[in-house]
């Protein structure tokens, strides 16, 4: 079973940047799809990016496509999210999961998550 661990966020003024990283431990990493997710307060929990267990392919929530990039190193167990063009609409706590059914948008298809770690954008 494979525990996560989230860091990098922050405070960030709107068209700033933030890079988001997943510790995993206690499993085989490899293993793993990951996707990022996030909750704003009052709402549901939304897909935001997930990578297949290489790193080969990626998928996007439209409304970060070409503003964050997911990405992972097998060799150090993490996976990371790169988010430029910050806009407060992204202000959330952003958690990352873990999966073995492959790229997936669906949070109940990832049953290994972290704590969350909190994202706030000023305008």
């Amino acid at each position: 079973q494979v525990q996560l661990v989230e860091s990098g966020g922050g405070f960030v003024q709107a068209g700033g940047s933030l890079r988001l990283s997943c510790a995993a431990s206690g499993g085989t990493f490899s293993r793993y799809a990951m996707g990022w997710f996030r909750q704003a307060p009052g709402k549901e929990r939304e897909f935001v990016a997930a990578i297949n267990w290489n790193g080969v392919n990626s998928y996007y929530a439209v409304s970060v496509k070409d503003r964050f990039t997911i990405s992972r190193d097998n060799a150090k167990n993490a996976v990371y999210l790169q988010m430029d063009g910050l806009k407060p609409e992204d202000t959330a706590v952003y958690y990352c999961a873990a999966t073995t059914m492959g790229l997936a948008v669906t949070p109940t298809a990832y049953p290994y998550w972290g704590q969350g770690t909190q994202v706030t954008v000023s305008s």
